[in-house]
């Protein structure tokens, strides 16, 4: 198993990202459609033009079978930048043989490399092997004062 920062400049990367991506976005987790075709054409590009993205791939010899894709933010508390884990994917025959850690392992090494101070991450309710891979791997749900609560997640469709 090979485990490395994609460079989407290079073709074989760039169709791995896309492929994975549209493998989950395919699945239950990932709303069960596929990726619009002008998504699938330029996301690789657009990624790439992003200085505050990067991906994470994992390769079974010459097949992708791991992704995590990952947008620098900041914390404005604590004066650093921080890693959102936006996309995680591991193809079905491979759950449940580690490699998600692998891959957050080395999302947390880079992460330390560039100073920041935490990894955040979205994750539906309803998916419970993922929520439990998550906590195992140190993540659980934030609050500032135990009285306000725990923080959510919402968006609004632009």
């Amino acid at each position: 198993m090979k485990i490395f920062e994609a460079d989407l400049t290079n073709p074989e990367h760039a169709n791995a990202v896309v492929f994975l991506l549209n493998s989950y976005a395919n699945s239950p987790e990932g709303g069960g459609l596929p990726l619009p075709e002008d998504v699938q054409r330029n996301l690789a590009v657009n990624l790439h033009q992003r200085p505050d993205a990067f991906a994470v791939l994992a390769f079974e010899n010459e097949t992708p079978v791991g992704l995590v894709i990952c947008i620098e933010g900041f914390s404005t508390f604590s004066c650093k930048p921080l890693f959102n884990i936006h996309d995680v994917f591991v193809a079905s025959g491979y759950r449940g043989q580690g490699l998600a850690r692998q891959l957050f392992d080395h999302v947390e090494t880079i992460a330390k490399a560039r100073g920041c101070c935490k990894l955040t991450l979205e994750v539906l309710e309803g998916n419970e092997r993922a929520r439990a891979a998550y906590a195992k791997f140190g993540f659980s749900g934030y609050e500032l004062d135990p009285e306000m609560g725990q923080a959510l997640f919402w968006e609004k469709k632009l």
